[in-house]
């Protein structure tokens, strides 16, 4: 006994309806990561903890920014070299500190997971954050201190000027995208 199909025709095989089929998912797919790939990127990192983009750190953390500081005031080689051991020492201290701050926050995520949050606990660790931002502020501010005894008063004039236009073009950038949406708040589209 030979069993029949007992498809309707309707339901038949058709290649060209295949083909169709899977070129519509094809360009569907194509149109979609296209799509994807032409939204405008996000907001850039902005100012963190150390009021980045002419704040009074003028990036010192970082040694091109350094250089250029040291550029914009014609800082001599010796001022160079002793700026440079600095900023290596307050580097590697603030590096220390930031892998601290990494553990403690670690700690913050593992505390809040807890089924029952432990208030005490919760408020322990965040005198704890506190403690040790207030520790990157004053090495922060006993780096500038120290910069500024190498510098001459002309040259930290000069700085202090460049500073503020940084400032300057930073707000008026910050303007042209409008204002920061207020801490807590969603971006308004």
């Amino acid at each position: 006994m030979t069993l029949m199909n007992t498809r309707p025709a309707a339901f038949a095989p058709r290649p060209a309806l295949r083909l169709m089929a899977a070129t519509v998912l094809v360009a569907l797919a194509a149109a979609t990561a296209q799509t994807a790939q032409a939204q405008p990127a996000g907001e850039p990192h902005g100012p963190r903890h150390g009021m980045r983009h002419g704040g009074p750190d003028m990036g010192l953390d970082n040694p091109r920014m350094v250089e250029r500081m040291l550029d914009a005031v014609s800082a001599s080689a010796d001022q160079r070299a002793q700026v440079k051991q600095l900023t290596d020492a307050a580097r590697a201290e603030m590096r220390a500190q930031h892998d601290s701050g990494r553990q403690l926050r670690e700690q913050s995520a593992a505390l809040f997971a807890q089924p029952t949050v432990d208030a005490r606990a919760a408020e322990a660790l965040r005198q704890q954050m506190m403690a040790r931002h207030d520790q990157a502020s004053k090495r922060h501010l006993q780096l500038m201190l120290d910069i500024s005894r190498v510098l001459t008063p002309e040259q930290r004039k000069l700085l202090a000027d460049r500073m503020l236009q940084r400032r300057a073009m930073v707000e008026k950038q910050r303007g042209e995208k409008g204002p920061r949406p207020a801490a807590g708040t969603k971006p308004q589209t």
